[in-house]
């Protein structure tokens, strides 16, 4: 498939999510600041784990 007729699939497919989905963005906005917190919290205790002292990845 060619990139631009792609990308143009891409946009209408795009527009129709964001039309189906109407009044609900608004409350997936409000959710983002909770998702990166969640997200780098999970980062901090998945490095805490991977350098914790006896650990195998330690070992390595």
């Amino acid at each position: 498939m060619h990139p631009d007729i792609h990308l143009a699939l891409h946009h209408a497919r795009a527009a129709d999510l964001r039309a189906e989905a109407g009044g609900r963005a608004p409350a997936a906005r409000n959710s983002h600041g909770l998702r990166t917190r969640l997200g780098w919290t999970l980062v901090e205790v998945g490095l805490r784990l991977a350098t914790r002292p006896g650990t195998a990845a330690a070992a390595h």
